[in-house]
């Protein structure tokens, strides 16, 4: 970048007069070739068939927005001294614009981002431009934000739809109206117009029919080599999940596990990055032996799973498959945002069953009560909810973890959108390798019942809050939920917004922790406390008051990480010190597994082929070596006699469900009754069968998991009754 003699940037006045006879000869040149450029991106837009090309009805900012709209100009049109108000504001604005203009007053160009170029500010023209634009801001909003007559919803969503574009026609996202891109232009004699041009030929081509922005370089990093490093093995393996068991790095452990329950929005790796930011690597290193689930992104096999299907396959299962492995009489869990949902609805069943095998649950950013529940609302209503599943319907069933990805984006579009078709397109820059944003760009697929489970019910109804979400035929909420809980939310998130959380954390029936972390939905959950970045708010309090406001009144800041502050409270939940359990070999890979490999264009390729792909995945079933040794007394073995789910980590016998609704567990049973079933099917690490037989079927010795994509999952409809003990080879 050039730099004047005192060492400041030239402002774009003197770039153009020190243009010299051979700088305009390149600068013309790279224009020509540039318009020759865009004139290739043009055809390639036309020359997709129009089915190739992206629907503009599934762009998240259209999902059932009509409607909300035009009730806003219905509204502005039976009130017209409201537009009447706003108009004289904005011409007040104007009149005060131009008279400092000329007389010379200046302005702050404030903290916005956008506008931190010097350009914005020393140059009259833009600093005019910059300052309009404001003023319109201001006026859009205020138009929406009088609208008191509009519904909920309705003026929820004509808020974020008139922030999207007044964010979308900000000066900065135009050639001509930047000056950093101007400014970048004359530097590069035209390369960076031409390079822009074709990098956007790129994202075209990948998004095959769409513009897919590049927000970094992918190309250094591998799962499993440089990102999701934490050693470990795959211990489990069914068609949702793969459990994780991490190896240990002390001689001695905590006598209780930590089974995590990530989101299956997101793939799990955003706690294990980088070993300097590993949350898993910390917890390991704290003693604990730590499990974490892997959920496979929707295909043939799993997208007709229900959310019930989530519970069984996947809390039940690894509760049971962790209490198995180490022995332990119970299990501490943590939900990170939705799996967290995931896990109150589960615990709340569980607890009306009288099932103990949970200890205690950790929240990360994660909502049940969803009556305040941010931007996300706008996806919510019955127009947004028949779009999706309009959308749904179209994939075979399936919700598109691209439009997932881009609705996440979306809600962020100044710094997730907008930002880099500035950086990439307009000055030419390419994206740097970063590897939050690699995570952040691979996505999963999701079930479609499960997934509108999640915005009807949950969103759309707060059923779980309310007492009325219904789980295996019993009615459940987050009052019946009364182990121990921690609660962490984050001060800037926009996804899980931090009073929201608190809501949350009022509803559960029993002793509660509330604390407030710094920083958003990703930052705020993982800050190792080497960082030395953020801080947390904790308040002393026994009881959570009414408010928010109440609560962070009595709080206390502490520099730094949260993390150490928690494992306050876990460590006594973590029981006593027992021998380090190995992470058995059982055949089926070690961590990060296969499922986590899954990514969308691989998936879309084998679609297009009529196969399912789960990278790596063995296609043998091997059986587990030795029996795992038991690191805690167990309770006596006895053959349980209900059908209910429960505290069954040291039963030996089961009997076969012989009702499809588990019966109330009785107290005499309650610590040596039976575990939930586990759904089998194609890709099922275990056959069931009795606890004396080991042995694998032959015949399913040899299923592969590409094998499974023939054979559609059905969904459960009764509730997780006794499990007989199974064989412990895998798939």
């Amino acid at each position: 970048m050039a730099m004047d003699k005192d060492g400041n940037q030239p402002s774009l006045t003197d770039l153009m007069q020190i243009q010299d006879p051979l700088q305009l000869r390149e600068l013309s040149s790279n224009m020509s070739k540039a318009l020759v450029e865009s004139q290739k991106l043009m055809a390639d837009v036309l020359g997709h068939p129009p089915e190739e090309l992206a629907n503009p009805k599934d762009h998240p900012l259209l999902i059932g927005s009509g409607n909300s709209m035009v009730r806003l100009g219905e509204s502005l049109a039976h009130h017209p001294d409201r537009l009447v108000n706003a108009n004289l504001e904005l011409v007040q604005g104007y009149m005060t614009l131009w008279h400092d203009m000329l007389t010379g007053q200046k302005k702050e160009a404030g903290r916005d981002r956008r506008f931190s170029d010097p350009e914005w500010s020393a140059n009259p023209m833009f600093d005019f431009m910059r300052q309009a634009y404001d003023l319109n801001t201001k006026w859009l909003m205020s138009l929406v934000d009088q609208a008191d007559d509009l519904g909920e919803h309705d003026k929820r969503k004509a808020k974020f739809l008139t922030r999207q574009t007044v964010d979308a026609f900000a000066p900065t996202n135009f050639f001509a109206t930047n000056p950093m891109a101007l400014r970048k232009m004359l530097e590069t004699g035209g390369a960076s117009v031409l390079e822009g041009l074709r990098q956007a030929r790129e994202d075209f081509a990948r998004g095959q029919g769409k513009l897919a922005i590049s927000q970094t370089d992918e190309s250094p990093f591998e799962i499993g080599r440089n990102v999701a490093t934490a050693p470990g093995q795959v211990v489990f393996r069914n068609d949702l999940i793969e459990l994780i068991q991490y190896s240990p790095t002390t001689e001695k452990v905590h006598e209780i596990p930590l089974l995590i329950f990530p989101p299956w929005i997101n793939k799990f790796y955003i706690l294990d990055l980088r070993e300097e930011n590993s949350m898993i690597r910390w917890l390991v290193d704290k003693g604990l032996t730590v499990f974490v689930v892997s959920w496979r992104s929707a295909d043939e096999v799993t997208k007709d799973f229900t959310w019930q299907d989530y519970s069984e396959k996947g809390i039940f299962a690894a509760v049971e498959e962790v209490l198995e492995i180490t022995g332990a009489p119970q299990t501490n869990t943590v939900g990170y945002c939705i799996g967290g949902t995931l896990l109150t609805s589960t615990l709340a069943y569980m607890s009306k069953k009288g099932d103990d095998r949970i200890r205690s649950a950790t929240f990360f950013a994660s909502q049940s009560d969803f009556e305040i529940a941010g931007d996300l609302m706008v996806f919510t209503d019955a127009a947004a909810v028949a779009e999706i599943e309009r959308i749904i319907e179209d994939n075979d069933g399936i919700m598109p973890g691209e439009i997932m990805g881009e609705t996440f984006n979306w809600m962020r579009p100044v710094d997730l959108v907008w930002r880099y078709v500035v950086d990439n397109y307009m000055m030419g820059n390419k994206p740097k390798p970063f590897d939050l944003l690699y995570w952040n760009a691979d996505q999963t697929n999701i079930p479609g019942n499960t997934h509108l489970t999640y915005l009807r019910d949950l969103y759309g109804h707060n059923a779980l809050s309310r007492g009325t979400f219904e789980l295996f035929g019993e009615k459940v909420g987050v009052s019946d939920v009364t182990i121990p809980v921690s609660v962490q939310a984050g001060r800037d998130d926009h996804i899980c917004p931090f009073d929201s959380v608190y809501r949350t954390a009022q509803r559960f029936g029993g002793p509660v922790r509330f604390m407030l972390a710094g920083s958003g939905h990703i930052a705020g959950v993982v800050n190792h406390p080497d960082s030395g970045k953020y801080q947390h708010w904790l308040n002393d309090g026994v009881e959570l008051p009414e408010s928010i406001d109440d609560w962070l009144e009595g709080t206390t800041e502490l520099p730094g990480s949260w993390w150490p502050s928690w494992w306050s409270w876990l460590q006594p939940l973590s029981g006593k010190q027992v021998a380090a359990r190995e992470a058995e070999d059982v055949g089926l890979g070690a961590a990060p597994g296969a499922y986590v490999k899954a990514r969308l264009g691989d998936m879309a390729e084998a679609r297009a082929h009529g196969r399912t792909v789960v990278p790596g995945a063995p296609a043998a079933k091997p059986k587990r070596k030795t029996k795992p040794k038991v690191a805690a007394e167990a309770a006596p073995a006895k053959t349980a006699t209900s059908d209910a789910p429960s505290n069954g980590a040291a039963a030996k016998t089961a009997k076969k469900p012989a009702a499809k609704k588990p019966a109330a567990k009785s107290a005499a049973s309650k610590k040596t009754g039976k575990k939930p079933a586990v759904n089998t099917s194609a890709t099922s690490a275990r056959k069931p069968t009795t606890k004396s037989s080991k042995k694998p079927a032959a015949d399913k010795a040899k299923t592969s998991v590409d094998s499974a994509a023939s054979k559609t999952a059905t969904p459960r409809k009764k509730a997780p009754a006794a499990k007989a003990k199974t064989s412990k080879a895998k798939t």
